[in-house]
């Protein structure tokens, strides 16, 4: 998480952290709601929604020591005493289902300007303490981030396993039939099921269960164990492929860049004649020396007695075809 925020100086660590969370299921004063809650060592940030409104805080330690101080005011405590207490009574609520210690009261309302107020009362060293949670509506960018996109690419999974095992369904019934036409039977009637077809089992399956979903609103609004864990799989990997990508562009921006091909030098005007000869390319030296040798009959003459004969060359003989047989 510290490369990949040292390599995008603009990237929030506490934004990464918190999208590594699921959201939970609480209910907060008979409220029913998703929560996301983070909590370091002075910081802190929550996000809460209602399935209609998506609602954020973040509070660094002077903050919260500031508002701590404003809402306790018989209370002398340090800025980090005040924030490991809120982390011991705030957590547990926004976290376990809203459940609540025995001297640890919360309350939810709804503000006209369309915040969020989250009250909390507790004791510390004998005396009551507060704390408000002001939460403000959160940004589209952050919605999408951390519900809208997870969300949808857990459908796309969702979906492919469906496309899975719909086929695994097929060639499990194409199995049966072959065992039925080579004799076999069921031995218990019970065990009896009809050929798979996708299309109408889909159709049946969404008409059947649609309308217990919207009547059973705890399970409309929040996430089982199975989703959040597939929530923390799906933020997992896209987190890991952020962090691969901006590596693989800078092993990319470090290797040497090739050398450009080497280019030959003018030619001296006007230098010395050996120099220029090495500068030519072979065919022009060829041409030169042809220029210099004598022509004529005595130079052919000439040529002829100082060549060596050459062996005459024999065409290489030809590979005898293989009988192709049963016994060859």
């Amino acid at each position: 998480m510290q490369a990949s925020a040292a390599m995008n100086p603009g990237a929030d660590p506490a934004e990464d952290v918190l999208l590594q969370h699921p959201w939970l299921p609480v209910t907060i004063a008979g409220c029913q709601l998703l929560a996301k809650s983070w909590f370091g060592e002075t910081a802190y940030r929550v996000l809460l929604t209602d399935l209609q409104c998506v609602w954020e805080e973040r509070m660094d330690a002077a903050a919260i020591e500031r508002r701590a101080q404003e809402l306790n005011r018989r209370l002398r405590a340090s800025g980090e005493a005040f924030f490991s207490h809120l982390r011991e009574v705030a957590q547990p609520c926004l976290s376990d289902g809203g459940r609540t210690g025995d001297q640890v009261q919360i309350s939810v309302s709804r503000q006209e300007d369309g915040n969020l107020a989250l009250r909390l009362k507790s004791d510390l060293a004998g005396l009551p303490f507060y704390w408000e949670f002001h939460c403000s509506p959160a940004p589209v960018a952050l919605v999408c981030g951390q519900l809208v996109r997870p969300l949808l690419a857990m459908s796309r999974l969702l979906q492919r396993q469906v496309e899975h095992l719909g086929d695994l369904l097929v060639r499990k019934d194409e199995e049966i039939q072959d065992y039925q036409e080579n004799g076999a039977t069921l031995s218990r009637e019970r065990l009896q099921t009809d050929v798979f077809d996708r299309q109408p089992h889909t159709e049946a399956f969404i008409h059947k269960t649609l309308p217990l979903l919207w009547s059973e609103p705890s399970d409309a609004h929040g996430f089982n164990a199975d989703l959040q864990q597939l929530y923390a799989a799906v933020v997992a990997h896209r987190s890991a492929q952020k962090r691969k990508r901006p590596e693989e562009t800078g092993a990319e921006q470090n290797q040497p860049s090739p050398e450009p091909p080497a280019q030959a030098s003018p030619p001296d005007v006007g230098g010395d004649p050996t120099r220029d000869d090495r500068n030519k390319n072979p065919a022009e030296k060829l041409q030169r020396s042809d220029a210099r040798k004598p022509s004529g009959p005595a130079a052919q003459t000439k040529q002829s007695a100082n060549a060596t004969p050459r062996p005459v060359e024999r065409p290489a003989p030809k590979p005898k075809k293989k009988k192709v047989g049963l016994f060859s």
